[in-house]
């Protein structure tokens, strides 16, 4: 497995879409952060809707993955991926939020039922002052069939792992794979442009 950035769009095979979804300030921008570029920076609060792309190759598969980090109120469409689910270990509030809120708003708003949805704790490198337990979790994680994983945007802990288990795991639904295939995209472009033009021609004897 590994990551890169110089990599045309002629030479995918996957486009893949994500959404970070959680509480503002649990950490979403500096996690996405961390991984497109390898270091975190201070971040002010995200107005709206953000994304940022990265380029990966995974299990011999080239994959673009479109990576939208939003402000912890937004509604999403049926376009989506894959979900992750992000809370902050030292504040059980949003912990809590994930299920009384998170987890309904997916359910309500998403169209796609397989899409992967994966449960990240974020902050683990402030351990002192933790207040959720990885059991905890891990049990709610089981309990929506979400994947798992604890990181830190901070320390970059986990943070390479989260989108690499998550990218195997999307190439393992065939609707997915489908659905992201750059060249059945680009044969559906085909044909639509086809249809389009399809009994405009005229011929002059």
């Amino acid at each position: 497995m590994g990551s890169g950035s110089k990599v045309g769009n002629s030479n995918l095979d996957y486009s893949f879409k994500v959404l970070l979804i959680g509480d503002s300030g649990v950490g979403k921008s500096s996690l996405l952060l961390s991984f497109i570029s390898n270091s975190i920076h201070d971040l002010s609060p995200t107005i709206g809707v953000d994304f940022k792309i990265k380029l990966l190759t995974i299990g011999g598969k080239r994959l673009k993955l479109t990576i939208w980090d939003t402000a912890g109120q937004e509604r999403f469409g049926t376009v989506i991926s894959s979900y992750y689910r992000v809370y902050d270990v030292t504040r059980r509030e949003s912990f809590k939020n994930l299920e009384d809120l998170w987890a309904k708003e997916v359910e309500l708003y998403s169209t796609n039922p397989e899409c992967i949805k994966v449960l990240v704790g974020n902050k683990v490198d402030k351990d002192s002052e933790r207040v959720v337990t990885r059991e905890e979790g891990m049990a709610l994680a089981q309990k929506h069939r979400c994947l798992f994983v604890e990181c830190s945007a901070k320390t970059r802990e986990n943070v390479q792992q989260c989108f690499d288990d998550l990218s195997l795991k999307m190439l393992e639904v065939p609707s997915l794979r489908e659905k992201g295939s750059v060249v059945v995209k680009k044969q559906k472009q085909k044909q639509a442009y086809e249809r389009m033009h399809r009994g405009r021609g005229c011929c002059l004897e």
